[in-house]
């Protein structure tokens, strides 16, 4: 009778923190999907107004073609602007609203081009996974062998990426830094003093980059380490404890605010 109702306590323990567990993950969706459902309307806003700017300015064209005396020329370079504007908009929100339908991440369009360009500008050492929301550094370019100190090399791109954080485009968004390894165990004495583990070595790696980060103006609030050691490889390390490149990576998560 007790293991029955020791059963029930447990189950009922798993449920709820199982329910608790999707329901915050779909509070979370609908905060995330109303900041989209905002964004949309304030550009469905904005690209209004310049329709009507556009067709204002289209009409005063063709009441004054002909006419010498009228600067024609810079009459069309506004409306071709202004062209420009209703069609990067309509871009914004058609990107917008497909976010919302697929469930992915609540990236502005404007602070995921920005991250896309800082991946092809750092080619090799960066990937900028758009569906995720995710920057990968390999750890082979950031840090030296068995270290977590941020190569000299590598500290621009992080300094750089601090740039973006600190845009306008980001700053409803808070930061996940999480280091990962290999499945390599630690051997050498001097690295086993400072990282007596790949999960002490994937931690201390993800602080280092956290502290560049807030040392360049990214507020330390929106900041947060993680650390994962081997255990969350994205390829099968190699036989015989030969690790893998892929998997000796610092990620970052940009993620929607309080999550």
């Amino acid at each position: 009778m007790r293991t029955a109702k020791l059963s029930a306590i447990i189950l009922s323990g798993v449920l709820f923190f199982f329910v608790n567990g999707c329901s915050n993950e779909l509070q979370q969706l609908r905060i995330a999907n109303q900041k989209q459902q905002d964004r949309i309307n304030a550009l469905s806003a904005e690209l209004a107004a310049a329709k009507i700017e556009r067709d204002q300015l289209q009409r005063k064209l063709d009441a004054l073609t002909g006419r010498s005396d009228i600067d024609l020329e810079k009459l069309q370079q506004d409306i071709a602007a202004l062209e420009k504007t209703l069609a990067d908009k309509d871009k914004i929100i058609a990107d917008l609203k497909e976010q919302i339908l697929k469930g992915g991440p609540v990236l502005p369009p404007e602070l995921s081009n920005l991250l896309e360009e800082f991946a092809k500008a750092n080619p090799g050492m960066v990937t900028y996974d758009a569906q995720k929301g995710i920057v990968k550094f390999s750890s082979d370019l950031l840090f030296n062998k068995g270290s977590d100190e941020v190569a000299s090399s590598a500290s621009a791109a992080v300094k750089s990426l601090c740039g973006i954080l600190n845009a306008r485009e980001a700053l409803d968004f808070d930061i996940v830094v999480a280091g990962h390894t290999d499945d390599i165990p630690i051997q050498k004495p001097d690295t086993l003093k400072n990282h007596p583990s790949n999960w002490h070595l994937s931690v201390h790696r993800a602080i280092s980059v956290e502290k560049i980060m807030e040392a360049n103006s990214v507020d330390p609030k929106r900041l947060s380490v993680r650390g994962f050691g081997e255990y969350r490889p994205v390829v099968g390390n190699a036989p015989n404890k030969g690790g893998a490149e892929q998997n000796r990576r610092v990620e970052i998560y940009i993620v929607a605010k309080g999550a």
